[in-house]
């Protein structure tokens, strides 16, 4: 994934722009970087932050970014901001995003013989860089932007910081949120709404799907009208996005709580099936609590993350360390675990390596039962838009890799029928996935009670992970 954040201020903006994109640093954990323009040149500073947070890596460059305008990214892929001098002028630009015709777009690029690219990450073309190349087909950046949105298929939300102020679009569906914040002395966008809070902004725009904005200190200036569809990604308000953010006027810690409730509804468990009910930390807590608030079943933190040093564990590239990290960042509390018959509530299940972890570290600390209960449905689906998992392909999901064991190939035909919830398939899907990860039950919440949790028009959700509709 990754986020983004801008400043357009009447004063200077670097303390803005560095805590504001620090607020960002839930979304990834390779690299982080800023720039800023101080009305002639740009100032730009990239680190990577796998080892450091991203305060510790900046600090230092605070007092050599100067100006009233900049833009900053904390990203999971790409070194970012790319700051280009061009024949439409001078821009840094910073995206979030995933771009699935990316080779036919460099190719077209490259053989009409008015491109080249300087930045490579592992041997890939930068995506930043080339949209930045596609912005520069046309005669203006505001052009450039429009011209980019059309042309590239899966999601791209940007910042671009110019002369006199910022352009701010959102991708073309809305599958990522882009909001405005505004105090006396300027401006900000940002990817999560609470970025800004204690920074003195307060909320005065949503950006919609496909809109373009010029920001300047003073004032909003519309580039193009939203486009009118949406299809945001569900997943932020399941798993990626902060509590304390808003997305089309839905909380995400409020939104958590109405999917445990929800669970707890689909289970009718009371406290004399189960000792504790329990969130794998961090975003299964939330849900876990609307769980045992509903259901009256005491809620408790038998497994406390340890916070001050280790990252999110999706994001090591070995699948070795990952596992490492999952494990080494959960410590136990065996007082709250030994005997106990445990609900645990959790965000997801991906790959499910983790989760086996954490169910066998669980039995050792001497638990009695294991219920598991994602707050999601089943993950069928390997998402085409944005990049939340380190999955090298859907093969990885431990629903394919089950769907493949019970019937081979021709399990793909039946997809439909294991994405509706208590099929006879998805049923013999979900039993085996729970046998596979040594669990007394597990049950997942269902799409329709995910989208009622949401609780925004379900047309504008994007629920292709779960159920391949686009």
């Amino acid at each position: 994934m990754g986020g983004i954040f801008g400043v357009a201020s009447k004063n200077k903006c670097v303390t803005d722009l560095f805590f504001g994109t620090d607020y960002h640093s839930h979304l990834g954990t390779r690299r982080g970087g800023m720039a800023t323009h101080d009305g002639r040149h740009f100032n730009r500073a990239i680190h990577n932050i796998e080892n450091s947070p991203f305060r510790t890596k900046f600090e230092g460059d605070i007092p050599e970014l100067k100006g009233n305008t900049g833009v900053g990214c904390i990203s999971d892929r790409d070194p970012q901001p790319m700051v280009l001098h061009t024949k439409i002028g001078a821009f840094a630009i910073v995206t979030v995003g995933r771009i699935n015709n990316k080779d036919r777009l460099i190719e077209g690029l490259l053989s009409g013989g008015n491109a080249y690219f300087s930045e490579l990450s592992g041997g890939r073309i930068n995506d930043t860089e080339l949209v930045a190349a596609l912005i520069c087909q046309k005669d203006s950046i505001a052009e450039g932007i429009a011209h980019a949105q059309r042309v590239i298929e899966g999601s791209m939300t940007m910042l671009v910081c110019a002369e006199g102020g910022i352009y701010a679009a959102r991708d073309r569906l809305g599958r990522t949120p882009l909001s405005i914040g505004k105090k006396e002395d300027g401006h900000c966008i940002s990817f999560e709404s609470f970025a800004y809070i204690n920074l003195g902004y307060q909320s005065c725009y949503e950006l919609g799907p496909g809109e373009i904005v010029f920001v300047t200190a003073d004032k909003v200036t519309p580039v193009a009208k939203p486009d009118g569809g949406m299809r945001m990604c569900t997943f932020l308000w399941v798993y990626y996005g902060y509590p304390t953010s808003d997305y089309e006027g839905a909380n995400v810690e409020e939104t958590r709580y109405r999917c445990g409730r929800a669970l707890a509804s689909q289970d009718g468990y009371t406290g004399s099936d189960l000792d504790y009910v329990a969130g794998v930390p961090d975003s299964g807590t939330a849900h876990a609590i609307g769980y045992a608030n509903s259901s009256g079943i005491p809620f408790a933190r038998p497994l406390i993350k340890y916070t001050p040093t280790w990252p999110r564990s999706f994001m090591p590239r070995e699948q070795s360390m990952r596992d490492l990290i999952a494990r080494m960042k959960l410590v136990p509390i065996h007082s709250l675990i030994e005997n106990k018959r445990l609900l645990l509530v959790e965000d997801s299940i991906v790959r499910g390596t983790q989760m086996r972890g954490t169910t066998d570290f669980l039995y050792d600390c001497g638990a009695k039962e294991l219920h598991v209960r994602p707050a999601c449905p089943p993950l069928l689906y390997g998402c085409k838009y944005l990049n939340f998992t380190r999955s090298k392909g859907e093969e990885e999901l431990i629903t394919r890799q089950v769907i493949q064991a019970l019937e081979g190939e021709q399990g793909k035909a039946y997809l439909e029928e294991y994405a509706a919830f208590s099929s006879p398939r998805y049923r013999r899907m979900v039993d085996r996935i729970g046998e596979l990860l040594n669990l007394t039950t597990l049950e997942y919440l269902s799409l329709d009670s995910l989208l009622d949790s949401v609780g925004i028009d379900r047309c504008k959700l994007c629920t292709y992970c779960w159920n391949g509709v686009e």
